[in-house]
């Protein structure tokens, strides 16, 4: 992987999302002062550092909460520019944190306003951000069934007790759950197929989902369109399965809930997902860590 720091752009650091252990969880390039960097080159610093996203702040925004530090933000896969993306704010924040202490702070996105607060508890950060407003659409029969002939699914092996819907809390993600871990774990599927389907529906995940309990769930999500074949932690798309299980009454309209994900990647990492009542936008929390520069 090459090192966009030694080519003369601005710093480029690198931390783990949703995982204290540098192994786990989902790594993201950040570069905290991006003003300089056009979009070829912040393409370029994604491109070269192959992670599923990384976040470049462009510039300074008048915060709408009161103390807060804002951001203009902006975030690219390795192939293209995204809305908005949870893992790299979540890691963007974190290393706010630890250049200028914890706080409130809020990041201005494609998408909309994303505020995030980090404390400090037991001598590790935590941040929490607050997506834009949510809501969820129904998915037509044929694009269902190209998803899972794309995935090799079969339409008996969904659980029929969590019904498909693209879901939207900053980005679009299509939810479909397994019907057993098994088959949530045997993902192997037509990347190129997946990839146009998920063009032509402007999707950025799928949000493939088994329910291990009433309030945990394990998560994987395919990434095609990012020029990666699978996220290991995904903080866009974990607000959005918050808004599909309030929307549809799957869980109480106060709850938390926890999200098992990079398992099957041998990168695990928790996301925790709020939801209050009388308040539709969902938050996200997740630790995280710098990691280590490359030899």
């Amino acid at each position: 992987m090459s090192d966009p720091s030694a080519t003369g752009l601005p710093e480029v650091l690198r931390y783990t999302a949703f995982s204290a252990d540098p192994e786990g969880g989902n790594p993201a390039g950040v570069v905290l002062d991006a003003a300089g960097l056009d979009d070829a080159a912040m393409l370029g610093v994604a491109a070269g550092l192959g992670y599923s996203e990384s976040a470049f702040l462009t510039g300074r925004a008048e915060a709408a909460g009161p103390g807060a530090r804002g951001y203009v933000i902006r975030y690219f896969s390795p192939k293209a520019e995204v809305p908005f993306c949870g893992h790299a704010t979540v890691a963007t924040a974190l290393a706010l944190a630890e250049r200028d202490g914890p706080g409130e702070l809020e990041f201005t996105t494609r998408a909309g306003s994303v505020p995030v607060t980090v404390v400090r508890a037991g001598g590790a950060l935590t941040a929490t951000l607050t997506s834009v407003e949510p809501h969820i659409e129904d998915v037509g029969a044929a694009d269902l069934a190209e998803a899972l002939a794309a995935l090799d699914w079969p339409a008996a092996g969904l659980d029929p007790a969590l019904p498909p819907r693209i879901a939207y809390a900053g980005a679009r993600h299509l939810v479909l759950a397994a019907g057993t871990r098994e088959r949530l774990a045997a993902l192997d599927y037509d990347f190129a197929r997946l990839e146009a389907f998920m063009h032509r529906l402007d999707l950025t995940t799928l949000q493939l989902v088994w329910r291990a309990s009433p309030t945990v769930f394990h998560v994987r999500d395919p990434f095609p369109v990012g020029g990666v074949v699978e996220d290991p932690a995904t903080g866009a798309a974990a607000a959005a399965f918050g808004a599909y299980l309030r929307a549809l009454s799957l869980v109480p309209e106060t709850a938390e809930l926890t999200l098992r994900q990079g398992e099957d990647m041998g990168r695990p990492g928790t996301l925790t997902v709020t939801l209050r009542a009388g308040d539709a936008r969902v938050r996200v929390s997740g630790t995280g860590t710098r990691l280590p520069e490359p030899a």
